[in-house]
């Protein structure tokens, strides 16, 4: 078995640990009615605005995601929120190393021998979800599921749902789509960004993704026979059977939704043995991106 799938493979007790986690590590985490920014990199980003769109959609706060590249240093926030699992990433020390003395900052990372212990003003450590692949499977919806605890939010059926995804086959003929559109609503937009971005990573796969209700107004004009087009949470009203007047495959569970991330997570790594790819190894990727100076 590849890294990437044991790892996936062990979302289930990871979020449980998580769960537990979050308990002792709220005062760490932002108090209800802070502003807040949470910022990140590629997969930290998406999950950044999963959880900022969450936040602030159950009433605790303003809240806005942001790449760390693209921080605006211009306004005023309570508390910034660092997702990093290598905690090496060059653009997250950099905003962090700015916002020292100006804004207090948490990190969220996976390995607690990196620069980010010292640069960040608190650190969540979750040492049992860091991965050994490239790609991100485990310890970004880890992160997640223990920011979603801190909100009240997560639930012990989304375990259960995690466990349903890893067991039940995935639907016959996915794996040969040429091409998948990834939508969601509200917090799950930012699952389906994650979800497109895994697909692309671990199996060169053609993927987009949307929030659910901009699908009509253009990028449905490329659902056909061969392409899927994948709902996180519930569609909106006639969603569905315009994309399957298309030709398309039409694909949306009962399940949590990121437990139904997980389920895309199993399909890029199925999809990408098909092809003879190596989806711990994602072809120009590195586990960190450090920049150095010319």
């Amino acid at each position: 078995m590849s890294f990437v799938e044991i790892e996936t493979a062990s979302q289930p007790e990871c979020w449980r640990r998580a769960a537990e986690l979050a308990e002792t590590q709220s005062a760490a985490l932002p108090a209800t009615g802070e502003r807040i920014a949470v910022v990140g990199c590629g997969t930290s980003f998406y999950m950044a605005q999963a959880y900022a769109a969450l936040r602030e959609g159950s009433g605790q706060g303003e809240s806005d995601a942001f790449a760390a590249s693209e921080f605006p240093f211009g306004r005023g926030y309570d508390r910034v929120v660092a997702l990093t699992r290598s905690g090496t990433t060059t653009e997250v020390l950099e905003l962090l190393d700015r916002l020292r003395g100006v804004t207090r900052t948490v990190a969220i990372t996976a390995d607690p021998n990196t620069p980010v212990m010292t640069a960040a003003d608190d650190v969540v450590v979750l040492e049992f979800a860091d991965e050994q692949s490239v790609v991100q499977t485990r310890f970004a919806t880890t992160a997640f599921t223990l920011l979603r605890a801190h909100l009240g939010q997560h639930t012990e059926e989304a375990v259960r749902d995690a466990e349903t995804a890893l067991a039940e086959p995935l639907p016959e003929g996915l794996v040969e789509c040429t091409q998948f559109t990834f939508l969601g609503r509200g917090w799950t937009a930012g699952l389906a960004n994650e979800a497109a971005l895994k697909m692309k990573e671990a199996s060169l796969s053609w993927t987009e993704s949307y929030p659910a209700m901009e699908y009509r107004h253009g990028p449905i004009s490329i659902a056909t026979a061969g392409t899927a087009t994948w709902m996180f949470g519930t569609a909106p009203e006639g969603l569905a059977e315009q994309v399957l007047a298309t030709g398309a495959r039409w694909v949306e569970s009962g399940l949590d939704p990121l437990a139904d991330l997980v389920r895309v997570q199993r399909l890029a790594i199925a999809r990408a043995t098909a092809r003879g790819l190596d989806p711990d190894s994602p072809r120009h990727l590195t586990r960190s991106v450090v920049l150095t100076d010319a």
